[in-house]
């Protein structure tokens, strides 16, 4: 087969499952309204089930179920019936995926979970009378007119159609329920995203004796070893009453020497130092930090409070050791 007749073929493999999408919005009715309205009265957590490929798009869908504020989790079927079932309480919903609807691990579990009386959601390919259709309380359908390639048997289409509907469930639910980024990122504490909405300055500043601080009329090679030994690239300077009157970085002091030679090692730092330095409230989010030094091409920011004492300094290497950027 020649290279150009490949591409054609797999050209066409996602043609395929374009057309089956846009049937699958085509057909949106008042059974995705039915599934979110027992979903969204679920007590407890969505049981997700399914066997081979549909297997895997059930786990995915639970994976998306979870980290959106739904609690949900798959149970293999086959499992489910050798104990398993117990993990299944009255205050929980089933939900399958099947593209024959004749899936008998899942077609064997059914009477259980009626005994139970736990809502039972299908997302069913081309069967319309099958047995577990017929048992569900809510039926969506993710029929697909075929499967990509030569053999027609391979879920490919299918799966993305069914994978598609929990995607459309999932997005109903955080409308429903109001969900936010910053819920979104309470539960990724460790993503970038989560990063860059829960950590704050105060998680990562510099406290204590870690801060570089010197007085007004300090010698400026006093503020050199300052400086040096604290390791940020600059030094706070406070006046007697301790508030932040300015600071003196590495580039002010290279500026310094250029222009006052060796005349700037008789000089107080108040000479030579930066007035009014940006400054931000320890409360504020990292990503604002990073904002601000991006903004005026500056890498640290003061963290004072409303007195403006000294609280903290913030690098943007810390910011960027904690992965915000």
């Amino acid at each position: 087969m020649e290279r150009k007749e490949i591409l054609s073929t797999i050209r066409k493999a996602i043609f395929v499952e374009r057309d089956a999408l846009e049937k699958l919005a085509e057909g949106v009715d008042e059974s995705y309204i039915q599934a979110l309205e027992i979903l969204i009265k679920c007590k407890g957590q969505v049981i997700l089930s399914g066997v081979g490929k549909s297997g895997i798009v059930a786990k995915k869908i639970a994976s998306t179920f979870a980290s959106t504020g739904t609690p949900a989790i798959f149970v293999h079927p086959v499992d489910a019936a050798h104990g398993d079932l117990g993990i299944i309480t009255r205050d929980d919903v089933a939900m399958f995926v099947s593209k024959s609807g004749n899936t008998p691990e899942l077609n064997f579990l059914l009477p259980t979970l009626k005994r139970f009386m736990v809502p039972v959601i299908s997302i069913v390919g081309n069967n319309a009378h099958s047995y577990l259709v017929r048992k569900s309380d809510v039926v969506i359908n993710a029929s697909v007119d075929s499967e990509c390639g030569p053999i027609d048997v391979i879920p490919t289409a299918s799966t993305v159609a069914a994978l598609a509907v929990g995607d459309a469930l999932a997005v109903g639910l955080i409308t429903v329920r109001g969900f936010t980024k910053d819920d979104f990122a309470l539960l990724h504490p460790g993503g970038i995203l989560g990063r860059k909405l829960l950590l704050r300055v105060e998680d990562l500043m510099h406290t204590g004796r870690e801060i570089p601080v010197i007085f007004e009329e300090t010698p400026v090679k006093d503020a050199i070893y300052e400086i040096s030994s604290k390791g940020l690239g600059m030094t706070c300077v406070i006046n007697k009453e301790g508030r932040l009157d300015g600071v003196i970085t590495d580039g002010d002091l290279r500026r310094a020497i250029e222009q006052k030679g060796a005349r700037l090692f008789n000089l107080k730092v108040k000479c030579i130092m930066t007035e009014n330095p940006k400054t931000v409230e320890k409360d504020a989010l990292a990503a604002k930090a990073a904002a601000i030094m991006q903004s005026f091409s500056i890498t640290n920011l003061v963290i004072v409070n409303r007195e403006k004492h000294v609280k903290g300094v913030i690098h943007l290497h810390d910011i960027l050791r904690a992965g915000v950027l």
